[in-house]
């Protein structure tokens, strides 16, 4: 299991700080939310907070939008050059387009399905898509609870991406820690994103090894 620690629960009077930590600590992937306050009711950090984590962070980047205008962010972040950028299937009207977009600036391309979307919504994206990411919370806002429906979910999409695009990894985000991660494992998840769970750990380190089972 990868782990890439959201960025939305570090202290951002000590960013830079709280970044160092978590890679020396091991993490895979240092999680980056991206928030506009339209699409969820949070407004969270633009390219130049951005541009001052990817300077300080030795782990790659994984970009996690939540906007209504996801191609303005994809130009805007894609300098940056974060190992993914996902967005959120039920804001976008021309998915396919918008993934090749993202492929083409060589940056792997994800989809983020909210609590209440299925998988087949995917179905007909899945082989072209580098990472599919389901929410275990509602967006917007770090520290909630985990929703226990997720774990069915994924094994419904692991399932299906392991017949049509074995190669694509499934990514959960939203509430996990030591108390549900082997739930995931067994469920087919490949990379969580914990964010009060790391950065609130006394020990970054040992809640990273933690979820790397």
């Amino acid at each position: 299991m990868k782990v890439a620690p959201s960025v939305l629960s570090a202290d951002f009077g000590n960013l830079q700080r709280d970044i160092e930590a978590i890679c020396k600590a091991g993490c895979d992937f240092v999680h980056v939310d991206v928030m506009d306050g339209h699409f969820v009711p949070n407004l969270t950090i633009g390219p130049v907070v951005v541009s001052a984590i990817a300077k300080c962070a030795t782990k790659p980047l994984d970009i996690h939008l939540m906007v209504e205008n996801n191609t303005f962010f994809v130009d805007l972040f894609a300098p940056l050059k974060p190992e993914y950028i996902s967005f959120h299937i039920e804001e976008e009207k021309h998915p396919h387009r918008l993934i090749q977009k993202i492929r083409s600036l060589g940056i792997k391309p994800a989809i983020v399905l909210n609590p209440h979307t299925p998988p087949e919504a995917i179905e007909y994206l899945l082989q072209d898509l580098d990472m599919v990411l389901l929410m275990s919370v509602n967006p917007g806002f770090g520290g909630q609870s985990f929703i226990e429906s997720v774990i069915p979910k994924a094994k419904r999409l692991s399932a299906m991406r392991d017949k049509i695009n074995p190669k694509c990894l499934i990514e959960v985000d939203g509430g996990v820690s030591d108390k549900n991660i082997h739930m995931l494992k067994d469920a087919g998840v490949d990379i969580v994103v914990a964010g009060s769970y790391v950065f609130n750990h006394s020990n970054k380190k040992e809640a990273i090894e933690s979820l790397q089972i």
